[in-house]
């Protein structure tokens, strides 16, 4: 029942506003794409597009070998999932689940029989059997999500599109919530696009994470890939926190204000450039050659780590340094960090 999903080139305007500007991506069939971006970014433009909600002006989405713009909005077999739910407060759990397929046509609808069999096993899959004489107000906003999406499933759909589905939830419910869908998505292999703002839900849910920024791709990868190797400055702040520092390249190293900061460097062109290091690839040290040194001026806590934010002479933004296993040192005091990993961008 999955299916490839093969966008090409598409361009979507609104007005003068360019909302998608030249989107190529291939998903591969049974996959989980997380299109991640910030708001205005392009991704649910993008999801809307696939589901055939918007037109495209320019380029095409495939479904297979087949061009979704001859198919009609039933012919496209979608099943779409979205972040408030949508579910029709006057019919049971068991009508909402139901209703794709009593909408059908006759002659392709499925018997009552075998509909009520279908609701009883989503049920099941979903981990809620036994509700399905509730209505949506006697649900908590994590089981009607589930009930969501046992609707979206109920359809045998081909592509299964979720439009932040957990945008509602409270942090507990949408932690709970990825781990289940994870879970769900290896046992049924549906072809699943996932859109979402937040960096952790998709690089814990994802297979590869497409990330969108004013309308265009900026790099697909596996969610190590695009962390670890980011392939722009937007990428690398946009996922997770980093320190950003001027810097010349020369030869095999990254000098800041003629200080060596990096080296080992495989560059083939010297000159300016911008080097991001993670708060976690900044260490403190006694001495070292490649050292900076700075000045703690605050110490807080960030989740399970202690962070220092460390004044260095000559940034107008002061180093973000993660404290995991190191003993936190004293405001005011005078400290040296070494850099263990950055990403180097040749200046614009």
């Amino acid at each position: 029942m999955s299916v490839a999903v093969t966008i090409e080139s598409v361009e979507k305007r609104f007005q003068n506003f360019p909302a998608l500007r030249g989107v190529s991506l291939d998903i591969q069939p049974g996959e989980l794409v997380a299109l991640l971006g910030p708001s205005g970014s392009g991704k649910t433009t993008l999801l809307r597009v696939i589901a055939g909600l918007e037109q495209a002006e320019r380029g095409r989405v495939l479904f297979g070998e087949t061009d979704t713009r001859e198919l009609s909005l039933r012919e496209r077999r979608i099943g779409f999932v979205f972040q408030h739910y949508a579910l029709f407060k006057t019919m049971s759990v068991a009508e909402n689940i139901a209703f794709g397929l009593k909408s059908r046509p006759r002659a392709e609808r499925p018997s009552s029989a075998e509909i009520k069999k279908r609701v009883s096993d989503l049920l099941e899959l979903i981990q809620l059997p036994g509700l399905e004489k509730r209505y949506p107000n006697q649900l908590s906003g994590g089981q009607r999500q589930r009930i969501a999406l046992a609707r979206a499933l109920a359809i045998e759909p081909r592509v299964l599109l979720l439009d932040e589905p957990f945008g509602a939830l409270d942090a507990k419910v949408r932690k709970d919530l990825r781990a289940w869908l994870r879970e769900l998505h290896r046992h049924t292999g549906h072809t699943t696009v996932f859109v979402t703002h937040d960096q952790e839900e998709a690089l814990e849910l994802a297979d590869r994470v497409a990330i969108l920024h004013d309308g265009r791709l900026e790099q697909v990868g596996s969610p190590d890939d695009v962390y670890d190797h980011p392939a722009t400055p937007f990428v690398c702040q946009f996922l997770g926190d980093a320190n950003h520092l001027p810097v010349k390249v020369v030869g095999s190293q990254a000098f800041f204000q003629d200080r060596p900061v990096l080296g080992g460097l495989r560059q083939n062109q010297g000159g300016p450039a911008s080097l991001y290091v993670r708060p976690q690839h900044l260490r403190i040290v006694d001495d070292a050659p490649l050292a900076l040194p700075g000045v703690v001026e605050h110490l807080r806590r960030n989740g399970p780590l202690r962070r220092a934010e460390v004044a260095v002479e000559g940034l107008p933004r002061r180093l973000d340094v993660d404290l995991a296993s190191q003993v936190a040192p004293a405001i005011g005091e005078r400290i040296r960090l070494r850099i263990t990993h950055g990403n180097l961008f040749a200046a614009a």
